[in-house]
């Protein structure tokens, strides 16, 4: 398993700082090429910049009033929460179909 790992592409965990407009203020983030890439795919899937997306993140947060002290772990953990919800998506579409009708019953007879 280590092995798959150990074989990515050092630019992935390379870290990257992208200046950001949030509530008018310019601030500077630190993430991983990886996260960058993922947080794109997010912005795009909602029609907006990777900039964008990022304020509108913060904005929820500072609406919500959840304290989020480190802004750049919250990025981190919301882009492992899509890749996991992804990963859930594409598992739940492919749950394999019950070959015979002695399967279906033995499955009816254990619930």
């Amino acid at each position: 398993m280590c092995e798959y790992f150990v074989k990515a592409d050092p630019i992935l965990f390379e870290s990257r700082s992208r200046t950001v407009r949030i509530r008018g203020a310019l601030t500077s983030i630190r993430l991983e090429n990886m996260m960058w890439d993922v947080l794109a795919e997010m912005a795009a899937a909602e029609h907006l910049t990777t900039s964008g997306l990022i304020s509108r993140f913060h904005n929820e947060i500072m609406a919500s009033g959840i304290e989020a002290l480190n802004f750049a772990s919250f990025l981190r953990v919301t882009c492992v929460r899509y890749m996991r919800k992804q990963l859930d998506e594409v598992k739940s579409e492919r749950k394999p179909p019950l070959q015979n009708t002695a399967n279906l019953v033995s499955l009816q007879a254990r619930n």
